[in-house]
């Protein structure tokens, strides 16, 4: 019998990939919690009509959709948003205004797994409810730079291509192309990059437009346009408008945003989108049936392009090294020289324990030169010896190669002490 797999598109995380998710996970919540949001939890599965009513019924062939013993139609989710304008809604008298949330969690979506892209993933959802004012979207867009600087990603790694639905709302006015063409018209924006010229030129033609007149008003979109005026000034108050880049391709291609529009790009590994959002006003009041109109904007950034992304930067990996490290190392590992003394070593990392440090030590019986080794395979600050010296025992710092002997009574104290100096040896994070 052949031995059971993954699930194609689903994934496994041994200790290092689990450290390094893990430090995503720290690194997006330091970030927003640093600018004010605070984290919510939606359902993982949700009734598909959640998901038809935002996408309409096409959204099916894309989801993870099955009926329930109970005869339900359910999904797991394949975005946060429908559940999150479902939950604001609900309870929105109960917040104040603006609702700034956040949420890390899985994600699934059907569909043939490739680079930068699974059926399982997880995404950073940030959230701006109830504000319809352009500083909201400023205030996500640094947040969104700010968590990429975070990870040691510079500037010259990456950009915020930036655009406005409205721009092209205006462009479409102007020629008199009816307003139901816009879904399609936006559809061949979205992928005007990937299309051959050919192909696009003949959808724009079936709805009255040539790949010129939009090449030539797109060459002509930049940071003079009014629709980024307020924009341009709120970012470079804080010093971050030199990360974006006016770019009207961008027009995220679900229907429900209405404005501002974002995408977080890498400039050197061609990689997918990192994160993406923007302005979506309509959508509170779709979900409520009309009951809550409330204006919002938000943006998810996923789990699997950036991990690509951290390993190929720099100086993202140098942070990525050092908390792969931290993650993955302990303080302390006591080391029984002396069988008769294992009840005072348990007692003791017991009580180091209790004081916050990290402490591994041998289950049974071995030589102490096994042991030494196992404290440095563990990559431990310091390794502390319980010997016939007992109720004296001796510390040794791995890192500066140097020891000390203090009495048991002290120990805890000791180590506290020790853990509080800067580490100096091979091992520095």
């Amino acid at each position: 019998m052949a031995s059971i797999q993954t699930v194609n598109g689903f994934r496994e995380f041994f200790p290092e990939e689990c450290a390094l998710r893990n430090y995503i996970f720290d690194t997006w919540r330091a970030v927003a919690r640093r600018y004010g949001f605070v984290e919510y939890e939606g359902p993982v599965l949700e009734p598909t009509d959640l998901f038809r009513k935002k996408s309409g019924d096409e959204i099916t062939s894309q989801l993870f959709c099955f009926t329930t013993k109970g005869e339900d139609d359910v999904s797991l989710r394949p975005e946060v948003t429908p559940s999150l304008a479902r939950m604001a809604t609900a309870r929105q008298r109960d917040f104040k205004k603006p609702i700034k949330w956040f949420q890390i969690g899985s994600c699934f979506r059907y569909e043939t797994p490739q680079r930068g892209r699974t059926r399982e993933f997880v995404q950073f959802n940030a959230d701006i409810l109830g504000d319809a004012s352009l500083a909201t979207d400023a205030e996500l867009i640094a947040l969104a730079i700010d968590t990429m600087r975070e990870f040691g990603v510079s500037t010259e790694d990456f950009e915020i291509r930036l655009s406005n639905r409205e721009i092209w709302n205006l462009y479409l006015a102007e020629r008199n192309i009816a307003p139901e063409q816009t879904s399609a018209f936006l559809q061949i924006i979205d992928k005007i990059e990937r299309a051959k010229p050919e192909d696009t030129e003949n959808k724009l033609a079936a709805i009255g437009l040539s790949l010129a007149n939009v090449r030539a008003f797109m060459a002509s979109a930049d940071e003079n346009n009014p629709a980024f005026a307020a924009l341009r000034e709120n970012l470079a108050a804080r010093g971050l408008w030199q990360y974006v880049r006016i770019d009207a391709t961008i027009v995220r291609g679900l229907a429900y945003y209405t404005g501002t529009v974002f995408e977080v790009f890498d400039k050197k590994h061609g990689l997918r989108a990192v994160a993406g959002g923007g302005r979506y006003d309509k959508l509170c009041a779709l979900m409520s049936d009309g009951k809550v109109d409330m204006p919002a904007a938000g943006f998810a950034m996923g789990d699997v392009v950036l991990g690509i992304l951290l390993s190929k930067t720099p100086g993202a990996q140098m942070k990525l090294t050092s908390a792969l490290l931290a993650a993955s190392s302990i303080d302390a590992f006591v080391v029984v020289a002396d069988e008769a003394q294992r009840g005072n070593a348990l007692a003791a990392v017991q009580a180091l324990r209790a004081a916050g440090v990290r402490v591994d030590y041998s289950f049974g019986p071995q030589k102490v030169g096994k042991q030494f080794q196992a404290a440095e395979d563990r990559k431990a600050r310091l390794a502390i010896t319980f010997g016939a010296e007992y109720p004296e025992v001796v510390i040794k710092n791995l890192l500066a190669r140097s020891q000390s002997a203090v009495a048991v009574d002290s120990l805890v104290a000791e180590v506290q002490k020790l853990l509080a100096e800067p580490a100096i040896g091979p091992l520095i994070a």
